[in-house]
């Protein structure tokens, strides 16, 4: 569904969007600015302080996070009215699904006839569900079914389906012929669904810092939860979704009464409609954003020379006004905690640390599998082609979502139990956390494979047999396990403690906003560093009441490991105590 060309909107739509756009923007980007101030100041901070311990063992690939190339014939429903056609599809490494007529036409280099960015989809591998959730979408009446003809294809039965639905984009429905390729098809869609969801969240760039952040201030500042499908995919993504969540209770309805036929046949047309809307919003948030580009570089500049001239002065008056706000609201975040975060926490921990320690049990094991496999093949004194073959599939392991799928589903397996923890706090983003569980084990079996491989390059010589070869090799394993081990700790104690702060902390925040009596005029107004955004009441005020939780959660989370009889303080993992027993080990490999 969708395949087509979504219908044009008018002049007057597409200038009426562009102005709503554009109000967004303006409201929008003073946030933005202000938060890329306060990620400055921490940046620079961090730069300039005490050098702790570096806390990863494994070498980062340099390799960006991709999706494995996925390609062969689906059946698409397409035209008007709509009727199952065969296509060619690709799946593209940045996760963006092409198709063609032919596969002719692919390999010729042609244009395709259509294609999806998977930002926000959902896929579904039943036609039932699929059915009913067009039925959510616009109820028929009795009268309606002699106008559903256009649809009754859909209603037939048909086998292996892999239907891709998105709350304001045209949803796509395809089938394939076997179980096992519906299998295929299925791990790599839903790879590129996370990979394009989580671009923003995978960058450790401080602008991609503070734009989401300032995307979580600006709805908290307008009432509303932050959830899955508005933080999802690029900025103008991001931004595109949230002005499509506003325009969305009223739009539909209109739309819905617009459209001739019913049921099932509206909701198609619906679906088509939102995707023009969404199109054009998409243009409008991806120019504003390239228009703010120049000021945000020169900003991001002027920060740079300002708080590094004046940071001692900046973290002075930030430590006195931290002093005043956190007497003024210890007492208030107290009985917060009370009433409502204690009583919940140690199940939440809990909920969180489970998942993950399940994942890395598993990247550990396929790791040794995949070194294992290694092994037998050098036994065997393989040629050379063959065994540069196995090397090259090795390195693929992060990528290929058949072998990675144990360690996925794991992230899966207590969501709803997590939802229903995380329900008291109004976290509506239990996707995003199960995406991000799920990149977190790619990084660090990435990370173990690029580690594994450049400590067996630097060892291995042509003047080894076999035998040699074999033995280094199982030394260079002894090593990357032991990295891997103190990696998986860092993560698993990371993880767990930032996403129990992201659960909590915006709860704890509009209460005390509330209960503190903090108003959005004096938060927003008091500029405490003189010339610059690069410290308010309200950015003071956060990372205080953030330092509080983390302090409350550390202890949760540092009791509950104690109590497996596992050492997990920040120190520790910071540090491990086989630091330099495994730097000489390195350096007897590479002898």
């Amino acid at each position: 569904m969708g395949a087509r060309p979504s219908s044009p909107l008018s002049k007057r739509q597409q200038q009426q969007l562009r102005g709503q756009m554009d109000s967004l923007l303006r409201t929008f980007l003073p946030c933005y600015r202000r938060q890329l101030a306060a990620v400055v100041i921490k940046h620079i901070a961090q730069e300039l302080g005490p050098k702790e311990p570096a806390k990863c063992q494994l070498s980062h690939t340099k390799k960006l996070p991709r999706i494995r190339e996925h390609q062969g014939p689906l059946t698409l429903l397409w035209g008007h009215p709509p009727q199952w056609q065969p296509t060619f599809c690709v799946l593209r490494g940045d996760g963006c699904l092409e198709w063609f007529s032919h596969k002719e036409e692919f390999e010729a280099g042609a244009r395709p006839l259509g294609s999806a960015a998977l930002t926000g989809y959902t896929l579904l591998t039943s036609q039932r569900d699929y059915l009913c959730l067009l039925d959510d979408l616009c109820p028929s009446s009795s009268g309606d079914l002699v106008q559903e003809e256009s649809l009754q294809l859909l209603e037939e039965p048909v086998r292996f389906v892999l239907f891709l639905v998105h709350p304001f984009r045209a949803h796509l429905c395809f089938y394939v012929g076997t179980r096992g390729a519906q299998r295929a098809w299925r791990l790599s869609l839903q790879g590129a669904i996370r990979l394009r969801a989580t671009v923003l969240q995978r960058s450790k760039a401080p602008a991609a810092c503070a734009f989401l952040d300032a995307v979580r201030l600006y709805r908290g500042h307008r009432g509303y939860s932050s959830g899955d499908s508005e933080m999802l995919g690029s900025d103008a993504e991001v931004l595109s979704a949230e002005l499509m969540r506003e325009l969305l209770p009223t739009l539909r309805p209109q739309t819905l009464r617009s459209l001739r036929g019913a049921g099932r046949t509206r909701a198609r047309a619906c679906s088509e409609f939102l995707d023009a809307v969404h199109t054009a919003v998409l243009a409008w948030a991806s120019a504003g954003l390239r228009a703010f580009q120049p000021e945000k570089d020169a900003l991001l500049a002027a920060l740079e020379r300002t708080v590094r001239a004046d940071l001692e002065q900046i973290l002075q008056q930030r430590a006195q006004r931290a002093g005043r706000i956190e007497a003024d609201i210890r007492d208030a975040l107290e009985a917060c905690l009370c009433r409502v975060v204690n009583p919940q926490l140690p199940q939440l921990t809990v909920a969180l640390l489970s998942p993950v320690e399940a994942m890395l049990g598993a990247v550990q094991t396929l790791l040794i599998r995949g070194m294992d496999r290694l092994f037998s093949h050098l036994r065997k004194n393989p040629s050379g082609p063959r065994l540069r073959r196995e090397v090259y599939e090795f390195g693929e392991i992060p990528w290929d979502p058949e072998l990675m799928q144990a360690c996925y589903r794991e992230a899966e397996r207590n969501r709803s139990h997590l939802a229903q923890l995380a329900e008291p706090f109004g976290f509506l983003r239990v996707r995003s956390l199960v995406f991000g569980a799920q990149d977190l084990v790619q990084q660090l079996m990435a990370s173990a494979v690029t580690t594994f491989l450049q400590l067996a390059d630097k060892c291995l010589t042509s003047a080894l047999d076999c035998s040699q070869a074999v033995e280094q090799l199982e030394k260079v394993r002894g090593l990357v396990l032991k990295k891997f081990t103190s990696d998986s700790e860092t993560a698993r104690w990371s993880f767990t403690r930032d996403w129990l702060l992201g659960i909590i902390w915006p709860f704890v925040w509009s209460q005390l906003r509330v209960s503190c009596n903090l108003e959005q005029s004096e938060v927003d107004g008091d500029i405490l560093a003189v010339g610059s955004q690069v410290l308010t009441t309200e950015g003071v005020c956060r990372d205080v009441i953030q330092g509080l939780l983390l302090q409350r959660i550390d202890r949760e989370v540092k009791q509950i490991l104690s109590a497996s009889d596992r050492s997990c303080s920040p120190a520790d993992f910071s540090a491990p105590q086989w630091d330099q027993e495994g730097a000489d080990e390195e350096a007897e490999v590479q002898r």
